[in-house]
């Protein structure tokens, strides 16, 4: 499932195609996503200026004077910047077509993705109010890390994958950040020191940021708006190493599930506590 960073990296790579055109066409090929592509979505767009292109947690936003597109690319979906003429393939369900002969071309085989509209500020959306700070912003500190696990005895790892703590911190970027500040993904939350708040705070950060900088994981079929795939796999200490060495220890690396996702750690750097 592409995550925060193959998020941004795909926000970050349409925006200076987009940004500031007009919508020549909106194409719908196949509107039956998660929840169905407005009918009237094409004749919202049509001739209209995109403002600006954000994101918030995993939402691509594209906004205009009168309203917003939220996109989200599902477990499979992706988005590329492509010549508008170039034909369509089995999946292609939507092509936002601009007066420059380009388009953005959204993919999604399994279909759980979306293309929505609001008219209302997009923040205030029912999909979008409810969630947490924003893991890079000044919102997301270690003191509302720490007060979240308060009382709290599920995982250490299900909780910073809440999106109503923080948004973003997907599977391979939780196994990362507890593996980076010796915290075992079992341990109940509750149990979270505020050292220990602070060093997993800082190293969510940077794993993220790392991500976003190399371009999102190769893992699954992730594509940057170019078509080219992500790095930050090549550099990943724990997750999908199952069996292997620890790169710290040379303990041999486990795997369990929580939640129905794998987590690897190491028994040796992330003691049980």
């Amino acid at each position: 499932m592409p995550e925060l960073p193959e998020v941004e990296t795909t926000r970050k790579g349409i925006e200076p195609h987009i940004n500031n055109q007009q919508v020549k066409e909106l194409i719908i090929r196949d509107k039956r996503l998660r929840w169905p592509i407005p009918d009237e979505l094409p004749s919202l767009l049509k001739n209209k200026t995109i403002k600006a292109v954000t994101r918030r947690g995993k939402y691509i936003l594209i906004q205009f004077e009168h309203g917003t597109v939220l996109v989200h690319l599902g477990m499979s979906g992706s988005i590329r910047v492509i010549d508008s003429k170039l034909e369509a393939k089995k999946h292609d369900h939507v092509d936002l077509i601009i007066t420059s002969g380009k388009a953005l071309r959204f993919n999604d085989p399994r279909r759980f993705g979306c293309w929505l509209w609001t008219d209302q500020d997009p923040v205030q959306h029912d999909l979008i109010k409810k969630l947490g700070p924003e893991p890079l912003l000044e919102h997301f500190t270690a003191e509302h890390l720490y007060l979240s696990t308060r009382k709290r005895k599920t995982s250490i790892k299900q909780l910073i994958m809440d999106s109503h703590i923080v948004v973003g911190v997907g599977n391979i970027y939780a196994n990362e950040a507890l593996f980076l500040s010796g915290i075992r993904p079992t341990m109940k939350a509750e149990k979270l020191t505020k050292a220990n708040a602070a060093k997993l705070h800082a190293n969510i950060c940077l794993v993220l940021e790392k991500a976003i900088k190399q371009g999102g994981t190769t893992l699954n079929d992730f594509q940057q708006a170019d078509g080219q795939p992500g790095y930050f796999a090549q550099e990943l200490l724990v997750y999908g190493r199952a069996g292997q060495e620890c790169v710290v220890c040379t303990t041999e690396l486990k795997e369990i599930r929580i939640n129905n996702r794998s987590t690897v750690y190491c028994p040796k750097c992330q003691p049980a506590k």
